[in-house]
């Protein structure tokens, strides 16, 4: 989810999922309500009442602890998904690594490449949609590959390189004064090396030459391993984001006899 929608806007919003919809063979809704919203639970429930479709993912301040045993009476089957982590770092004022002359990024615009770096970085990462059994793992990882693919045909893709091959990549999305990291990581073989560090330097590094203020990037909260990371560079939590996915129920038991 956009920086935006979950850390700035006043609303409850939903907001249909025509890509997800299609990816996962049933109808599905995007349902945030922001941090920065004063929204009480009533809205929530309304939106929950009126909707539709058959997957409705929520997203919501996890300071509202009481919620979610409210979502299980609203006639549908609430799923925890996940607890999303927000941080953010000051442009120019991040720890980076000591230069490593082999190392240079560029972009990175290959459709293959960014498809295949993609299902070797996430294949294991333990998204939200893997707490759904309507969602196929597979198919989830797809989702993400479409998604740099995107970035990477607007030229918001880098790559961290040796002499010999790509390591990792960062999709990016700049907004005014904030570039927000949507998906970044190194190649299973390059991870634990150290060399992450130095693709957060390269993300700084623009940045601050487009003039821009912040870096903002988020996660799954399990993912201690790269928010330790972030913290070493200098970035700081923000928000944290509870996901619920609330699921016709009768959906669930068709495969019951």
């Amino acid at each position: 989810m956009a920086w935006h929608d979950v850390i700035e806007a006043r609303a409850v919003r939903a907001q249909e999922s025509p890509l997800e919809s299609a990816r996962f063979g049933c109808s599905v809704e995007r349902l945030t309500v922001a941090a920065g919203s004063d929204a009480p639970l009533r809205e929530v429930r309304e939106a929950v009442l009126a909707s539709t479709a058959d997957v409705i993912v929520l997203r919501y301040p996890a300071e509202q602890v009481g919620w979610f045993a409210e979502l299980t009476g609203l006639g549908r089957t609430a799923l925890f998904a996940d607890c999303l982590m927000y941080w953010r770092l000051r442009a120019g004022e991040g720890r980076p690594p000591r230069p490593s002359p082999e190392l240079r990024v560029a972009p990175l615009n290959s459709p293959a490449a960014v498809e295949a770096l993609v299902a070797d970085i996430f294949a294991a990462y333990g998204n939200h949609y893997l707490a759904n059994p309507l969602f196929d793992a597979a198919a989830a990882l797809e989702g993400y590959q479409d998604w740099a693919l995107r970035s990477a045909a607007e030229g918001s893709c880098l790559a961290l390189s040796d002499e010999s091959r790509v390591l990792g990549i960062a999709t990016l999305a700049d907004d005014g004064p904030r570039t927000e990291i949507l998906l970044a990581g190194m190649v299973s073989d390059a991870q634990g090396r150290g060399l992450y560090a130095h693709l957060l330097k390269a993300v700084e590094e623009h940045v601050v030459a487009r003039g821009a203020r912040e870096v903002v990037i988020s996660t799954q909260g399990h993912n201690t391993r790269v928010q330790r990371a972030w913290a070493r560079h200098g970035f700081v939590p923000v928000q944290a984001l509870l996901t619920a996915h609330l699921v016709r129920t009768r959906l669930l038991r068709a495969d019951e006899p």
